[in-house]
């Protein structure tokens, strides 16, 4: 895979829970597609429409979605939980359950709605079944939940189907921040009986920021209230002359204006080279890659992993501290020692993918090593 990610000689990358590289794919697309514009302008728009439809394909099929009328294209994921917040009808007394480890999105966005009367409740996932205590949470007066499928700080992964299946039981919406899983693991928004799902393209999914996807269950596209007109939402986008409107039965109601297609030229790429690896390839090798990772920080003296142990709970972050080091410190001494990650809940977030070669695990376990003992 070293031919699709071509990163310099002792750059060591493992931070694609932040932003990722790249694959040449995408790179060599978005050069043709700045090329092309620039001599032709937007004389072949039609393609570049082929190519925005390949995206939806692709991502109806990453989400396993009925199909791409439950697909629209978005800014990011922020974006898109605003348009479930911001779009349900909700009553004073209504209550949200969300965990205590959500990143700010995925809070703030629900606590924005107690001028309205809404209760946002957080729930520990510090407990043995997560799921049982989220559940336990729901009471009658419980609208939805909002959680994310993998914890950003922590890399903790939840048991969506469970949730889902209980969702439907309680009545209760289930909406998933799928941020952290999406272009990692497999993900199914049918089997986790999703009622929104979101994610940017910019983490695991390999592509730019300032484009992502929004899944709306088709019963509830008109359940929620828009807040964002334009010409590109309605049912008859392209007929300009047309004085009556309605909004786009399917999910490009949520699109109001004009494309980021640049974005879309990009993330198709990417996109095109997680398929052909496959969803399921991708996951076992970010699975063996964390394992790899785990077993030998985890014998470092002084080194506490703060991700969690078992299989199922794992994901592609891996958080750690290290006896005598402050956080910021650690960091810093890692970035000179071009080491890419991140600063995450209370420790140093790693986070590679399928293609991080061997040889940049194996660097990066050398240097915490050494940075342990004080060499």
């Amino acid at each position: 895979m070293n031919e699709h990610f071509p990163q310099p000689d002792g750059l060591r990358y493992l931070n694609h829970a932040a932003v990722a590289p790249w694959p040449q794919c995408a790179a060599r697309a978005v050069s043709a597609f700045a090329a092309e514009n620039a001599r032709l302008g937007a004389r072949d728009y039609p393609q570049w429409l082929r190519t925005e439809q390949r995206l939806r394909e692709r991502l109806a099929r990453l989400l396993n979605a009925p199909g791409t009328a439950d697909i629209a294209l978005v800014k990011n994921t922020s974006e898109a939980l605003s348009f479930v917040a911001f779009g349900l009808d909700w009553r004073a007394g209504d209550q949200i359950i969300i965990s205590d480890e959500e990143f700010p999105s995925n809070r703030v966005v629900w606590e924005a709605l107690r001028p309205r009367g809404v209760e946002v409740v957080q729930v520990s996932l510090k407990g043995p079944s997560p799921e049982a205590d989220l559940l336990a949470a729901c009471g009658p007066r419980t609208r939805l939940m909002a959680i994310s499928a993998v914890q950003y700080a922590s890399g903790l992964r939840l048991d969506l189907q469970r949730l889902g299946e209980g969702c439907e039981q309680l009545g209760v919406l289930l909406c998933i921040d799928a941020i952290q899983q999406l272009g990692a693991l497999p993900f199914d928004v049918r089997q986790n009986r999703c009622a929104f799902a979101m994610a940017d393209g910019h983490k695991w999914m390999l592509g730019p920021e300032g484009l992502g996807v929004f899944y709306c269950r088709s019963d509830l596209r008109e359940r929620l209230e828009l807040h964002e007109y334009g010409w590109h939402m309605l049912e008859n986008a392209g007929d300009y002359d047309r004085q009556e409107w309605k909004p786009a039965r399917t999910a490009r109601r949520f699109e109001c204006g004009s494309p980021n297609m640049l974005g879309a030229v990009a993330l198709e790429a990417s996109l095109s080279l997680l398929e052909e690896v496959s969803i399921a390839q991708v996951g076992k090798s970010i699975a063996q890659r964390i394992e790899h990772l785990r077993r030998e920080l985890g014998n470092i003296a002084g080194l506490q992993l703060l991700s969690p142990s078992e299989p199922a709970r794992r994901s592609g972050i891996l958080t750690f501290r290290l006896d005598g080091w402050d956080n910021g410190e650690l960091f810093e001494r890692l970035k000179a020692e071009q080491v890419v990650c991140a600063q995450r809940g209370g420790g140093i977030r790693f986070s590679p993918h399928f293609y991080t070669p061997e040889e940049v695990i194996e660097d990066s376990i050398t240097i915490v090593r050494k940075l342990a003992s004080g060499r």
